[in-house]
C-alpha cells in the first residue's frame, strides 16, 4: 500500500478546512426596534415588580408585640446583611419577614443560616394582595 497518495489526500483536505475558516468574514447586526417597545418592556418590568412578592418565598423570623418585633428586626440586620428585614402587620401580631426568593431551594438554603439566630423562623409564600 503507497502511503504517499493518502498523505497528500490528508494534507490537501487540511488545507481546504483551514482556509475556510481563513476567509470566514466577520459583521455586524444593526437592530432597529420601535421606541414603544422599549417603553412596555419598562412597563412589564413595573407591573412584575409590583407583583414581585407574590410568586416568592419568604422567612417569617417573629410573630408577636411591635416592641420586640423591632427589636427582632434590628438583631436580624445587624447579624444577616445578604436579605432584607420587613416588618408586617397582621392584626393582632407584628411580623418580621426576611428575604424574598424566587425558588424553594433558594429559601431552603437561607432557613439554615437563619435558623441558626432564629430557630422558630420557617418559610412560607404571601398571600397574593387582591
Amino acid at each position: 500500500m503507497n502511503i504517499k497518495p493518502l498523505k497528500i489526500l490528508c494534507l490537501s483536505l487540511g488545507l481546504t478546512l483551514s482556509s475556510s475558516y481563513v476567509l470566514a468574514q466577520e459583521g455586524t447586526v444593526t437592530v432597529n426596534q420601535d421606541p414603544e417597545i422599549s417603553a412596555i418592556l419598562k412597563l412589564k418590568k413595573q407591573i412584575n415588580n409590583e407583583d414581585e412578592d407574590s410568586d416568592r418565598y419568604k422567612i417569617q423570623i417573629y410573630s408577636g408585640s411591635r416592641q420586640r418585633a423591632e427589636s427582632i428586626e434590628n438583631s436580624f440586620d445587624s447579624t444577616f446583611n445578604s436579605w432584607s428585614s420587613k416588618l408586617e402587620y397582621e392584626t393582632p401580631n407584628y411580623k418580621v419577614w426576611v428575604g424574598n426568593f424566587r425558588t424553594r431551594l433558594e429559601a431552603d438554603k437561607a432557613l439554615l443560616k437563619v435558623k441558626k439566630n432564629f430557630p422558630s423562623a420557617f418559610i412560607f409564600k404571601p398571600k397574593k394582595k387582591s
